[in-house]
């Protein structure tokens, strides 16, 4: 017998399941929605001119700082470069880029702090082991270092309103080749190190003996003529044998008495 009211009823896994699985589909999609409309129009105008005011305020000097970028010769990807940059930047900001505090130049850096903080979570984040990848020591400007900072944020603000999803590439085969080519030119540099080294162990020997063999010959050639100046200044007292004052002397003339 079946239970009165029981009739016509439905498991509750049967309507249950397809509804839940809407709720999340409609969930997943708002929230792709906001992130995708986070991301888009996270970098504004007003970020990009905190930058040029920063570019704006610097003395012009001579004096260069160093410190460490992305080697956009061996990056050409430009989705990673900025990628790497961003990162690069981060720290940048943190540790070289410094002004007196309460100042303009300090508040607008704490700004930009701020965004970097908040796009992190516009960027997926790649293999640890390539985090000296495509980087070298640049030794410039602080004109120059706050260009390449606003060229990455300007750069990075048109690639996110075109796609907001685009810096979820992966990048750990692009920061592997920069890898390889590091070891590569690491290689060559200390092949290229051991040719002088041998070269100069090699020539040292052989210039010594051309000097001696040099020294030699310079030394029996002044040998040899002081020898032959001696003979010419003895020839003139030499008496040669038979001359006629030997005879005179060894003759005796009998004279008449």
């Amino acid at each position: 017998m079946t239970a009165p009211g029981a009739a016509g009823r439905c498991p509750p896994t049967t309507w249950l399941g397809p509804r839940l699985l809407l709720v999340c589909l409609l969930v997943s999609r708002s929230i792709a929605k906001e992130v995708s409309e986070h991301c888009s129009h996270m970098i504004g105008n007003g970020h990009l001119q905190f930058l040029q005011q920063l570019i704006d305020s610097q003395m012009e000097t001579s004096c260069h700082i160093t410190f460490e970028f992305v080697d956009q010769e061996q990056l050409k990807d430009p989705v990673c470069y900025l990628k790497k940059a961003f990162l690069l930047v981060q720290d940048i900001m943190e540790d070289t880029m410094r002004f007196k505090d309460h100042t303009p130049n300090a508040n607008a850096i704490l700004r930009l702090q701020e965004l970097s903080l908040r796009l992190k979570s516009c960027f997926t984040k790649d293999y640890e082991d390539n985090d000296k990848a495509c980087v070298r020591t640049f030794y410039e400007t602080p004109l120059q270092l706050l260009e390449k900072i606003k060229n990455v944020f300007n750069e990075t603000k048109n690639l996110l309103e075109e796609d907001w999803n685009v810096f979820s590439k992966n990048c750990n085969n692009s920061y592997a080749k920069c890898s390889s080519q590091g070891h590569e030119s690491q290689h060559m540099g200390s092949s290229n190190a051991q040719i002088p080294g041998f070269v100069f162990h090699l020539l040292v020997p052989s210039i010594i003996l051309v000097l001696l063999a040099v020294g030699g010959l310079l030394f029996y050639r002044w040998r040899r003529r002081s020898h032959r100046e001696t003979q010419t200044l003895d020839s003139p007292t030499r008496q040669p044998e038979g001359s006629l004052l030997t005879q005179d002397e060894d003759t005796q003339v009998e004279l008449p008495v």
